[in-house]
């Protein structure tokens, strides 16, 4: 017998080719989807529970419960909230809430941006391993020390500025100032705001940067653009839709901040659109301030204006998904 002798070769089995999933597959599925619907499933209870809790102030109070400033709570004597005399208003919680969180956006996002992409195009290796490390530990403070902070050291400063911006841009009736009270104004809170939101924005952006093309990124430097030349045709163009949700996503957290806001503005009942008043607050601080004194018929009240924020962070997210989507298509 020769090592050329024919022997039937050993063919093995045909394999069964099927799109049917195995059940590791089911499992992590099963896993993934069950955490994903978990997340709205709570959401959904948080937003039935404040609805049930805040029903009764609603109907007394109607819609002037967004667009009245008042919060005078009267009870019979059993204790009881008198409606027909109560007034619960958060208009001006509401226009602080959105005048403090624009003001952190204006300031923030342009800082994060170019901190993303000096990181991404230009810091050396050693820089960019320490100031992302750095970043990321600023995203994981409390908001207590921003506050805290915002306070003892930042306060005496923006104070200077505000004055600033009151000398040379007063004739526009944000910064005019009738009364001189610049401590604790909500431009001061934006600052604060702005500063705890910047690792969000620089993060997101950075990531989204990172994932630029690099044919892209090499076709114009080949085309010889210079580095600056190539962020401006390829890299913002392309992360224009992360920059825009990583905003959003900024301005979701600054509009809920409670602990850093509550210790730097002062909280008044009153509608307040100059920016270096010391005069404001925003509803999330506002219940913080209420929720220990409060009844039962006041918490009631905290708890309509926990929907009402509720409501609105929802409207600014939706509104950040469809610009996101909008913007993604023609950045890409």
């Amino acid at each position: 017998m020769t090592l050329l002798e024919n022997k039937p070769a050993d063919i093995p089995a045909p394999r069964e080719i099927t799109t049917k999933p195995r059940v590791s597959d089911k499992i992590f599925r099963g896993v993934v989807t069950a955490g994903g619907l978990s997340s709205l499933v709570i959401l959904g209870f948080i937003l039935i529970f404040l609805a049930y809790q805040g029903y009764d102030v609603l109907k007394a109070q109607g819609f002037g419960f967004i667009t009245g400033s008042a919060w005078n709570v009267f009870t019979d004597e059993s204790g009881n909230i008198d409606y027909t005399q109560t007034k619960f208003g958060i208009a001006a919680m509401l226009i602080g809430t959105i005048l403090c969180a624009t003001i952190a956006v204006v300031i923030a996002v342009p800082i994060s941006v170019l901190t993303a992409l000096y990181l991404s195009f230009y810091a050396p290796a050693t820089v960019k391993k320490f100031m992302i490390a750095i970043i990321d530990l600023m995203a994981a403070f409390p908001s207590v020390l921003f506050g805290i902070w915002g306070f003892f050291v930042l306060m005496p400063s923006a104070e200077y500025w505000a004055k600033l911006l009151h000398k040379y841009l007063g004739f526009l009736p944000f910064f005019d100032m009738q009364v001189p009270v610049y401590t604790r104004s909500p431009f001061i809170a934006g600052v604060v705001l702005a500063i705890m939101i910047i690792p969000i924005v620089t993060s997101i952006s950075r990531e989204i940067f990172g994932q630029t093309p690099l044919d892209r990124i090499q076709a114009a430097y080949a085309l010889g653009a210079t580095r600056w030349s190539m962020i401006k045709a390829v890299v913002i163009p392309y992360g224009r839709s992360g920059v825009v949700g990583g905003a959003m996503l900024g301005l979701g957290r600054a509009m809920g901040e409670t602990v850093a806001v509550y210790t730097v503005l002062n909280i008044v009942y009153q509608i307040n659109w100059q920016v270096l008043l010391g005069a404001g607050g925003n509803v999330a601080s506002m219940i913080l301030l209420k929720f220990g004194e409060a009844g039962t018929g006041e918490i009631k009240a905290l708890m309509a204006a926990g929907l009402v924020l509720f409501l609105l962070t929802l409207v600014v997210n939706s509104i950040a998904d469809l610009i996101v989507k909008s913007t993604g298509a023609k950045g890409r």
